[in-house]
């Protein structure tokens, strides 16, 4: 632990313009009639195709995303994921704004798990407009070893989620939709376009979906059942991966006057996301 308590606190500032192009993109991207323009809010999770490092392709790890550098711990396992997130939406992020992002190392904690050592790292971004803070999010990075592959005949089926929705809608995620969201994002990440990799190196029967994209399209999932308020909070946390040319369920139910459980059901019954809402 002491080689990492060094990191806490370890700051990086980014800034750049929430471009409409970008967001016409994403809307095309998601298959939605309308996108916001100049001047629009910008949706929640949209944030997350903005601030990303630029890093030279022989800064990149065999897996995809970065080495190291900024608020990356350089942590000596070979699989790194996010895990989930608690943001607050607190003033609109407009589009055509220029805006800076603060990350922050909050916490880097070791815990061991089924199979081996595991890191969690928390960062706090803090995305900033004309002197107002708009969004605040507490981001987990999980660093584990490698999962090995199934012995022949070990492979169990899922357990079933039973929680009871008042509202679904089925996504079907196929491969172009994650390949552009990794381009819009700029992550490099070989599990969501490299078939061979994602099945040979880390054992996934196919590509897998965004955890960021998976959430983005529970937030919007939400505002159709907001009654049109906003959002004020968001959280998830990813539970199971989804996988291109499977459809899940996008589902959830009121739980509050102000508040949403909502997750992701794969296609085989399983929680793959579970996240809840506070509206505004």
């Amino acid at each position: 632990m002491s080689a990492f308590e060094e990191w806490i606190g370890r700051e990086e500032s980014r800034s750049e313009n929430i471009l409409a192009s970008s967001a016409i993109a994403l809307a095309a991207t998601l298959d939605l009639d309308v996108a916001p323009s100049a001047g629009d809010v910008l949706p929640p999770g949209w944030q997350w195709m903005f601030f990303n490092p630029v890093v030279r392709r022989s800064g990149l790890g065999a897996d995809g995303p970065p080495q190291r550098g900024g608020v990356v711990a350089p942590i000596a396992l070979p699989r790194r994921r996010w895990a989930g997130s608690r943001l607050r939406y607190l003033a609109d992020l407009r589009v055509g704004a220029d805006a800076t992002r603060s990350s922050r190392i909050l916490r880097v904690e070791n815990k061991t798990g089924k199979r081996g050592p595991l890191w969690f790292v928390t960062v706090e971004h803090t995305t900033a407009s004309n002197g107002v803070t708009c969004i605040i999010e507490e981001q987990d990075i999980v660093y584990r070893e490698a999962t090995p592959p199934a012995a022949p005949g070990q492979a169990k089926l899922p357990e079933r989620y039973e929680a009871q929705a008042q509202w679904s809608r089925e996504v079907f995620p196929d491969t172009t939709l994650l390949f552009r969201y990794s381009a819009l994002t700029f992550n490099g990440h070989r599990i969501h376009y490299d078939q061979a990799y994602a099945r040979d190196e880390e054992n996934y029967p196919g590509l897998v979906v965004h955890g960021p994209l998976t959430a983005t399209l529970l937030q919007g999932f939400a505002l159709e059942h907001a009654d049109g308020r906003k959002l004020a909070a968001f959280e998830f946390r990813g539970v199971s991966p989804l996988f291109a040319g499977r459809a899940f369920q996008l589902e959830g139910s009121r739980s509050g006057d102000n508040t949403l459980s909502l997750w992701a059901r794969g296609p085989d019954g399983e929680l793959a996301m579970s996240a809840t809402a506070t509206l505004a």
